[in-house]
């Protein structure tokens, strides 16, 4: 079953993933960001959610005995390399009258060809159960992690810390409260701190805190940003508000072992403003486990859990929600309080609620968000498997599309009869390799002109080009690119008689 929904997914994309660049590797203007298209007149934003891919999960729970049979948390990540996908998730055994609780939650790993079928290696690296056939990682000893986030740091002289991952484990004061405790790694599977510690019962020592000493829920997301390592983590804490629950806070580091005292507010959704009063934390609309983030170089798309609370357990569910950076540090949702993915329905494996693990993929013509299972329901009672690792996808980069509002269009006293849609972008810099368009609905009744302006949105002269394909990477025929000035922005307009049926996604500067 899994190789036919390989095939199905990736079978018919074989001509154009041969061709298709790595939009990462540039500037993307997404058609969703008002901070890269700043300026629009009869344009409209509509988001698109994403299609669960049938058959999912695609990384289920393991049989009984094994390191995941209880659970497969995608808190984790992946990471596109050497021909290969490498996963990194939270394993629960289901060791319940046996080990600490803390101690049955380990780091596992997968990997796939296809970003569809999935194995889990036997690494041989830790024992379990008497034997080293399974697919743990070596962290050095028992960490008991929630949350982890991996990311390949390819500039770092040192080749023992190419690889870097923070975690969610527990340490004790009066209570057990969540914090940071990062590792590096040459090879992703055998991991070492960054502190010298050692767990004691899956915890961190009080005294061995890389943070201050309140309750964190860290390893939500992992990124770098202009030379600093950044993470998001949840908190329910006042900060410079009392804010109602849950909250999405950055913590820094510019070297990926001391990381800063001082936090940033980095998202409140609108509704958390009105605070509930004291002991009401799991109640209201709320943030849940910060943002998981796909770092594409300009700016950082980020998704985040849509916490609905309750008094009672029994009646909270999560969704999961759509933000956007441009700055690296404050968050925003490129439209308000918009659900990206839904939990399932009853019955089904991710019902209840869904979680966000850092698992952004382009994949031949799809865009593939990889994505988690808990149901918060039964927390409080008796134990109950969970968990497993699914996929929804877009087609490539289209999570969102600006089109032709005729609203300003008519007979009415404020309306004209035929208006202009068009857009201007903010000031880029002069592409080395050119201009790329990611666009459906063209046709020889519905074109894109493209006009090149200076960084003061002056037409110059002569550079001007129109686009007749649709595609996922149309380029844009601007002739030398030598002649274009060396800050720039572009004026695209919808043009003719069918122009309502353009779906521009995205302007790509490589």
């Amino acid at each position: 079953m899994m190789r036919f929904l390989s095939l199905l997914v990736l079978g018919a994309t074989s001509a154009w993933s041969a061709e298709l660049f790595d939009e990462t590797k540039g500037t993307t203007l997404f058609a969703f960001d008002n901070v890269s298209i700043p300026h629009t007149q009869n344009l409209k934003l509509e988001m698109r959610q994403p299609v669960k891919l049938v058959g999912n999960p695609v990384v289920r729970r393991g049989e009984a005995g094994t390191v995941d049979a209880h659970g497969v948390q995608f808190y984790g990540s992946i990471i596109h390399e050497g021909g290969k996908y490498r996963m990194w998730y939270v394993a629960f055994d289901d060791q319940v009258e046996h080990a600490v609780k803390s101690e049955r939650w380990r780091a596992a790993y997968a990997e796939s060809v296809d970003g569809v079928t999935w194995v889990k290696p036997e690494l041989g690296l830790v024992a379990f159960r008497g034997s080293k056939k399974n697919n743990l990682v070596d962290v050095g000893g028992a960490w008991g992690f929630v949350n982890l986030k991996v990311i390949k740091d390819e500039a770092d002289p040192d080749a023992s810390r190419r690889y870097k991952m923070v975690t969610h484990v527990y340490f004790r004061h009066n209570t057990r409260l969540g914090t940071l405790l990062p590792f590096v790694s040459a090879d992703g599977l055998t991991w070492r701190s960054v502190k010298e510690v050692e767990p004691v019962k899956g915890e961190l020592r009080k005294q061995d805190l890389l943070v201050p000493g309140v309750h964190l829920e860290p390893a939500c997301g992992l990124y770098q940003w202009e030379g600093q390592y950044v993470l998001t983590a949840q908190n329910a804490m006042p900060h410079t508000h009392h804010y109602q629950g849950r909250v999405v806070r950055l913590h820094r580091s510019a070297d990926f072992v001391n990381w800063s005292s001082t936090s940033t507010l980095a998202f409140v959704r609108d509704v958390q403003h009105e605070y509930l009063g004291a002991g009401k934390s799991r109640e209201g609309e709320q943030n849940h486990e910060g943002i998981a983030v796909w770092n594409r170089g300009n700016v950082l798309l980020g998704v985040y859990g849509r916490w609905h609370g309750a008094a009672e357990w029994k009646d909270v569910s999560v969704d999961l929600g759509f933000v956007m950076s441009n700055d690296g540090h404050t968050f925003r949702e490129p439209k308000h309080e918009w659900t990206l993915l839904e939990r399932g329905k009853d019955g089904e494996w991710d019902q209840g609620g869904v979680i966000q693990g850092q698992g952004f993929e382009n994949i031949g013509e799809k865009t593939f968000l990889y994505y988690g299972a808990w149901d918060p329901r039964p927390t409080g009672g008796p134990e109950v498997k969970r968990g497993g690792v699914g996929i929804a996808s877009w087609p490539r980069d289209r999570m969102g599309e600006l089109v032709f509002d005729a609203s300003g269009e008519g007979p009415g006293d404020y309306q004209m009869p035929k208006v202009t849609a068009e857009l201007v972008t903010a000031a880029v810099a002069r592409p080395k390799t050119g201009f790329y368009v990611n666009v459906d609905g063209l046709s020889k009744d519905a074109v894109l002109r493209v006009e090149v302006l200076d960084a003061l949105e002056r037409p110059v002269s002569g550079l001007a080009a129109v686009i007749r394909q649709s595609g996922f990477q149309v380029p844009l025929d601007l002739g030398d690119l030598k002649k274009l000035p060396e800050k720039m922005r572009l004026r695209v307009v919808f043009e003719g008689a069918k122009r309502s049926e353009i779906r521009l996604s995205a302007i790509y500067v490589r």
